[in-house]
C-alpha cells in the first residue's frame, strides 16, 4: 500500500519540463545583461586627467573643456574662437600652493601626449608644444611677471596654469590648475 500511495503523490505533482526551466533561465540572463548595458550606457566616459605636482602635493584634474577624440574648438583670429579659448582657460580646476623655489611637474596621459600639448600661464602660451607625457618647470617662471616699465620681476599672488591639448590649430582639451604663490 505504501508503494501505491507514493505513486499517487508523484503522479499528482506537476512535472516541470526541462524546456520551461531553460527558458526562464535564458529570460533572466537576457534581462540582466540588458539592464547592465542600460546602466553602462547611462555613464559618461571619464575624461583623461592631467596631474600637476608641487613637492609632495598634487592635483589630478579632469578637463575643463574636452570632446572625446573630437575638436573642442579650432583656433582662428575670429573673436568667437578667441573668446571660446579664454572661456576654457578661465574655468576652475585644481588648486595648489608653491614657493618660487619649488619645481612644478606636469604630467598628461599618453593619448594627450600623442596629440601634443602645451602649457599656458594666465592665458598665454609658455613654450612650444611637446609630445612628452611629463614636463618640469621652475615655479618662479610661473609665479612671476615682468614689469613692462622697469623690466623687473614681480611676484604674482597666483597663476592659472593650463594644459592645452592641441593638434595644429585644433584644441582637443584644456585642464586648469590654480597655483597660489606661498611667497607673495
Amino acid at each position: 500500500m505504501s508503494i501505491a500511495t507514493r505513486r499517487s503523490r508523484t503522479l499528482s505533482q506537476p512535472r516541470r519540463s526541462v524546456r520551461g526551466v531553460r527558458s526562464v533561465r535564458t529570460a533572466t540572463a537576457v534581462g540582466a545583461v540588458s539592464l547592465g548595458l542600460l546602466a553602462l550606457s547611462a555613464c559618461d566616459k571619464p575624461t583623461p586627467v592631467s596631474t600637476v605636482t608641487v613637492g609632495s602635493d598634487s592635483a589630478s584634474v579632469e578637463a575643463a573643456c574636452y570632446d572625446d577624440g573630437g575638436t573642442v574648438l579650432t583656433l582662428s583670429k575670429s573673436k568667437e574662437s578667441q573668446q571660446e579659448l579664454r572661456d576654457c582657460l578661465e574655468k576652475d580646476g585644481g588648486k595648489l600652493t608653491a614657493s618660487t623655489t619649488d619645481k612644478v611637474r606636469v604630467g598628461v596621459e599618453p593619448g594627450t601626449a600623442d596629440s601634443g600639448w602645451l602649457l599656458f600661464v594666465d592665458g598665454a602660451p609658455l613654450e612650444a608644444p611637446t609630445k612628452k607625457s611629463y614636463r618640469s618647470f621652475d615655479a618662479k617662471e610661473l609665479l612671476e611677471r615682468t614689469d613692462p616699465t622697469s623690466g623687473q620681476s614681480l611676484p604674482k599672488k597666483e597663476a592659472t596654469i593650463s594644459v592645452v591639448q592641441a593638434d595644429g590649430t585644433k584644441i582637443e582639451g584644456v585642464w586648469n590648475v590654480t597655483l597660489k604663490n606661498d611667497d607673495a
